[in-house]
């Protein structure tokens, strides 16, 4: 398990980052129980190891004008590792698509899309996604609301894992 390279400590600031990336380093510091110039390093030893990838805003998508939510699933009809990486490539390209996961089973992809709007989506859906190479079916669903929005792990369900393996 990768998470038992890194001690406590370490893993605490994980979890106060991901809880809270705007506190200052003085602060995490504090919460974590070390000195600050200890608590910095780790900090940039975790990011340049990529255990921490970014700091990023957690927006509001509605608040900005972005009303429809959709998760897609795509086929494909090729399952090549050269046109699974293609497709890959070209979901990077779309700003419409916010996460683009290979699964296992009857579908290849899941996609969740954003746009301000259902013609905006549709145009995407007809214009871009189901005429791209490789698609076989695209099936959508409409997100009504979202009951919840967690980023990141369960730090609590990393630590309890830990102290029963050791």
């Amino acid at each position: 398990m990768p998470a038992t390279r890194l001690d406590e400590i370490d893993r605490k600031i994980l979890a106060e980052l991901q809880a809270d990336g705007r506190m200052t380093n003085v602060e995490l510091a504090k919460r974590v129980g070390i000195s600050a110039p200890p608590c910095l390093r780790r900090v940039r030893t975790l990011e340049e190891q990529g255990y921490i990838r970014g700091y990023h805003a957690d927006v509001d998508a509605r608040e900005l004008g972005f009303e429809v939510q959709v998760f897609a699933s795509v086929g494909l009809q090729s399952q090549a590792e050269s046109d699974l990486s293609a497709f890959e490539a070209r979901c990077n390209e779309w700003p419409l698509v916010r996460e683009c996961h290979m699964l296992n089973g009857e579908v290849d992809f899941i996609l969740k899309c954003v746009a301000p709007d259902l013609s905006t989506f549709q145009r995407f859906l007809t214009e871009e996604l189901t005429a791209a190479d490789n698609v076989a079916s695209v099936k959508t669903s409409l997100v009504i609301r979202g009951a919840k929005d967690e980023p990141g792990v369960p730090f609590d369900v990393l630590e309890d894992r830990l102290s029963h393996s050791a």
